[in-house]
């Protein structure tokens, strides 16, 4: 028997409020200096072929203080199928007097692959393991808006417009192809100073793809003393995840986040693991404003 699944073709990210570039290319040049961003992700551990994702961002914004630029890879492993994608981003801000409205554009390209040593067949005349599977690389773009200030922002976004086919398979019952879709994001987050020590901070992050469910992700964090972060979400797919992010000093920061699934996988694997790194470039004099976000 054989039928069909539907789910995200995006990688997951706990820590998205430190790491929109990866789902919003307006986001490029708002820390106003050259920064760069590395992610790792280990999902469901214990269980034999989850996804495990890394990815690097570089953005910046330019002379002309209304250009940004910016630069993401990432590379998505689930069981066999290897995913790869390069980003390259161009966004244009509108400014006002205590805020910024970025309009951003990504283009490049991805390859979606096999890795056939992973696979563990119990059928040798399997007809998709005898079938001619062929790499395509394909480009892409993803548009998105960001408005933000010192203390708030808002974005909404849009990856894989051009909707290419990615993967094609011929064997015996003919030709099968697949498609990468469309994924709207929406994202939203505000920073509350309760005391002269600790801001509360909030955000949202809604996720929706055709044929699979919404997704929806809360989160709740708090910074003690601008060094400290620490914080928890809640996913509608039923997971919870437990986030801190410590800024060593001025450029660097550290981030790492744990991940408890509440839904029948709980009994099956050790939760996940996501672990990031961030450096500010070209800090030559002390921030005014605490960057936030």
């Amino acid at each position: 028997m054989a039928t069909s699944l539907f789910a995200q073709q995006d990688p997951l990210y706990s820590q998205y409020m430190f790491n929109k570039l990866a789902m919003n290319p307006g986001y490029a040049g708002s820390r106003e200096l050259l920064s760069a961003d590395l992610l790792y992700r280990n999902q469901w551990v214990n269980i034999e072929g989850a996804p495990k994702t890394i990815t690097a961002a570089l953005h910046s914004p330019l002379t002309n203080p209304h250009l940004a630029l910016g630069f993401n890879v990432y590379n998505d492993r689930i069981g066999p199928m290897n995913y790869t994608g390069a980003m390259g981003t161009f966004a244009y801000r509108i400014i006002f007097p205590d805020s910024k409205l970025s309009f951003g554009l990504s283009a490049g390209i991805k390859n979606n692959g096999i890795v056939w040593s992973d696979f563990k067949s119990y059928d040798e005349q399997d007809p998709f393991l005898t079938g001619q599977v062929s790499k395509v690389l394909v480009p892409d773009a993803s548009f998105g808006v960001y408005y933000y200030s010192d203390k708030f922002y808002a974005g909404i976004s849009s990856h894989q417009l051009l909707q290419n086919q990615s993967l094609v398979v011929q064997d015996s019952s003919g030709t099968q192809l697949t498609k990468l879709m469309a994924h709207l994001y929406g994202m939203t987050g505000v920073a509350i100073p309760l005391t002269d020590n600790i801001v509360f901070r909030p955000s949202l992050l809604a996720k929706f793809v055709k044929n699979a469910p919404p997704q929806l992700d809360l989160n709740a964090s708090f910074l003690f003393a601008n060094i400290f972060w620490l914080g928890a979400s809640y996913r509608t797919e039923k997971a919870i995840s437990l986030i801190t992010e410590i800024n060593i000093n001025q450029n660097l920061r550290v981030g790492y986040s744990y991940d408890i699934w509440l839904n029948e996988l709980k009994a099956y694997n050790s939760g996940s693991h996501e672990i990031r790194l961030s450096y500010d470039f070209n800090v030559n004099k002390r921030l005014l404003t605490p960057r936030y976000f």
